[in-house]
């Protein structure tokens, strides 16, 4: 049995029609013919019913086609991936704050993925992915960024966002009684100003304007300790140790998430870059995000559908 007589098998079930499958296939009518036989020998099954006017599906063959269509997909897919590792460049993958934990090891272990060290915010990694100084980045994106920069994205992970305040109490706290920052450095924060501005729209949450800086670090706290209000947390502080005398608290109605994107160009045909973006993505579900108590920014690529 050969992968040429599956694909044989595959088209002539779809045409129900000998002359026109090998038409398809760009083989000649009899070679066809014996090709399916002798598959049907090697499988110990009739596949098809033939006779001068038709041609149908037996019930073995029947249940046979889907098996064999997925049977082919995979050996499609291996042999992209196995010509994808012919690219003699490794794959340049930029990120902002976050990536996975295991990103530097994977990196290690698969020798065709660099990761590049020049952190910048998320607008302008997307944007070097579309000049093509990276083929892929982990940052922050929305549906309009990918439709002007040519980008796709899929979803590598995300952070549900808590409040931060002075004090201990950590019990939860709702959204519209949080504060958000937003920075007039819209170079360094463009993202986080976006994502802040629809937060306090849809939630009711206080915008207080701030322009040293402090999204995040020393600067930060002290606008916390200023203003005695529980301040949404910026994921680029996400996993940074609070001072003593702050505490976290989570957010409810709704729950805020910020999500990370592994975005490359939309017409990326590179079968390298494309097998690096499946490596890192293929297994990564965040099920909160689908839940009626969660938020995103309604142009985030990765709303589900509710």
């Amino acid at each position: 049995m050969e992968l040429r007589q599956l694909r044989y098998f595959v088209t002539v079930a779809e045409e129900l029609n000998f002359g026109r499958a090998a038409e398809r296939l760009h083989i000649a009518g009899p070679s066809l013919s014996q090709q399916i036989k002798a598959l049907e020998r090697d499988l110990k099954v009739l596949l098809f019913n033939r006779d001068r006017r038709s041609v149908t599906l037996t019930p073995a063959g029947a249940a046979l086609l889907p098996g064999t269509r997925a049977l082919l997909a995979q050996a499609d897919e291996l042999r992209r991936q196995a010509t994808g590792l012919m690219r003699s460049e490794p794959v340049r993958i930029g990120y902002v704050k976050w990536c996975p934990a295991d990103l530097a090891e994977t990196a290690a272990e698969v020798a065709r993925i660099r990761v590049d060290t020049w952190v910048m915010p998320s607008h302008a990694q997307a944007a070097r992915v579309a000049e093509g100084s990276l083929d892929l980045a982990i940052c922050w994106v929305q549906s309009g960024d990918l439709a002007e920069l040519g980008l796709a994205a899929r979803l590598i992970g995300a952070d549900r966002l808590y409040a931060v305040t002075v004090g201990s109490d950590t019990s939860p706290v709702e959204a519209r009684d949080t504060v958000v920052l937003l920075d007039a450095d819209v170079a360094s924060w463009s993202s986080s100003n976006r994502f802040g501005e629809q937060y306090s729209r849809d939630t009711g949450a206080t915008v207080v304007h701030i322009d040293d800086g402090g999204i995040t670090g020393p600067a930060f706290f002290e606008h916390v300790r200023r203003l005695r209000r529980p301040v949404l947390n910026s994921p680029k502080g996400q996993d940074a140790t609070l001072p003593r005398g702050f505490a976290a608290r989570s957010i409810v109605r709704p729950a805020p998430y910020w999500t990370w994107s592994l975005v490359s160009r939309r017409d990326e045909s590179d079968e390298t870059v494309r097998a690096v973006i499946d490596l890192l993505t293929s297994r990564v579900t965040i099920g909160e995000l689908s839940d009626d108590g969660s938020w995103l920014p309604a142009a985030d690529p990765h709303r589900p559908r509710r």
